[in-house]
């Protein structure tokens, strides 16, 4: 706080009523959040900066431009300049500061609202809102945008998330823990998806596998659902750059790699030894027996630690890329599975697909079945007052964030 000894000296305040008043009261909601916002939800940073404590909304860089910086936006302040009490303002729209208020609903929640919503509405009415939303949040004009499936998505999402006029509850979530056994330090990506745009995913392991989740989402799949899969037990050689180009040749390794994680699951839900194997869900959450070999070993531990080698890498004919300056060389590959739904999260299903891991900042997902590329891109802010206390609660903060969208 040494910075800010002056200003606190201008406005009379002395470095207990800072803490007393603002820093302590406040302190519940320092950390990562992500708002309730039906399938879009959204990440959300409160951080004290002097004699503020701002909420960041954090949004990804303008599609497909994924290597870009998070873009930052602040939707909340509470500050000390009044020396009696603190205050809280709603900084959404354009007019600048007006009225707000927090409540802390429980020890992992908290809402906001805005008590002057007509500082949000612009001259030109609703039509220069949207006009200025899809600048902000997308970098174009609708006249830009050809397709007309991705017109309607963009209008349905600005009709769903206005109506919020930054009334909204946000619900703590945590960074994934670090392990020395992990293929990469876990974290949060920003992550190419269509026409839904950029979106927000967090990065995890648990032993054998590695687990994305999304932090923003779309009507298909919501935020909080676990979007891709990795079976680190299953890693996938690719062949020569020729071969590479060949869609069939990937689905042929992909899909005898899908095959044996499937009869794999069928053996562990056998009924007993020697009996016809059971109905079997197929491969999703299932823990495949480690490789021969690797008896005492952490599961996930051999994968990881493995040395890699960097090879050639392209994306094989016919397959869509948002991004098409992707990464030519890659580090390793594994077997796992994507999830796609149909509109309004209908139908989910576990389909199968390649990782690809790039470098330690770097991954792509070519989903099989939609003949389409995501490529990932790390997220690079510091982020305070984010990490787990424990495993234990990570794990349960995950389960309930796809309760929240389910």
């Amino acid at each position: 706080m040494k910075d800010d000894l002056r200003k606190m000296e201008i406005v009379g305040m002395s470095s207990r009523e800072l803490y007393v008043k603002l820093l302590h009261p406040y302190r519940h909601i320092l950390g990562l959040w992500q708002p309730d916002i039906g399938p879009y939800g959204g990440l959300l940073n409160v951080v004290a900066d002097g004699l503020f404590i701002i909420g960041w909304m954090y949004l990804p860089p303008h599609d497909p431009r994924v290597e870009d910086p998070m873009r930052r936006r602040p939707l909340f302040r509470i500050h000390m300049w009044e020396k009696n009490k603190a205050t809280v303002e709603c900084m959404y729209g354009h007019k600048g500061p007006h009225k707000g208020d927090i409540q802390t609903v429980k020890l992992d929640e908290f809402s906001t609202k805005c008590n002057q919503t007509d500082h949000h509405r612009m001259p030109g009415g609703r039509q220069e809102e949207f006009r200025t939303w899809l600048e902000e949040e997308w970098g174009r004009t609708l006249e830009d945008i050809f397709h007309e499936h991705m017109q309607e998505l963009i209008l349905m999402k600005f009709i769903y998330t206005s109506q919020y006029d930054n009334c909204l509850t946000y619900r703590r979530i945590y960074l994934p823990p670090c392990l020395p056994s992990d293929l990469i330090q876990p974290g949060l990506f920003k992550g190419t998806y269509g026409s839904h745009g950029l979106e927000i995913i967090m990065l995890s392991f648990h032993g054998s596998k590695a687990k994305a989740t999304k932090l923003t989402g779309d009507p298909n799949v919501p935020a909080g659902q676990l979007t891709v899969e990795i079976d680190l037990n299953r890693p996938v050689h690719l062949p020569d750059l020729e071969q590479q180009r060949n869609m069939e040749e990937l689905s042929r390794l992909v899909l005898g790699e899908h095959e044996e994680a499937h009869r794999g699951s069928q053996a562990r839900d056998a009924p007993s030894e020697g009996s016809e194997a059971g109905p079997s869900q197929g491969a999703e959450g299932s823990d495949v027996a480690p490789p021969t070999g690797a008896e005492g070993v952490e599961p996930g531990a051999g994968a990881c630690s493995a040395p890699s080698e960097v090879q050639p890498f392209v994306l094989p004919l016919g397959v869509m890329a948002r991004n098409e300056v992707y990464p030519r060389t890659c580090k390793m590959c594994f077997y796992g599975t994507g999830l796609i739904a149909g509109h309004g999260f209908t139908s989910p299903e576990r389909t199968p697909g390649l990782f690809v891991l790039f470098d330690d900042d770097r991954f792509g997902f070519i989903w099989l079945e939609l003949k389409s590329f995501s490529l990932y891109s790390r997220l690079t802010d510091q982020l305070s007052h984010a990490q787990a206390p424990s495993m234990e609660r990570f794990e349960s903060m995950l389960c309930n964030m796809q309760s929240w969208t389910s």
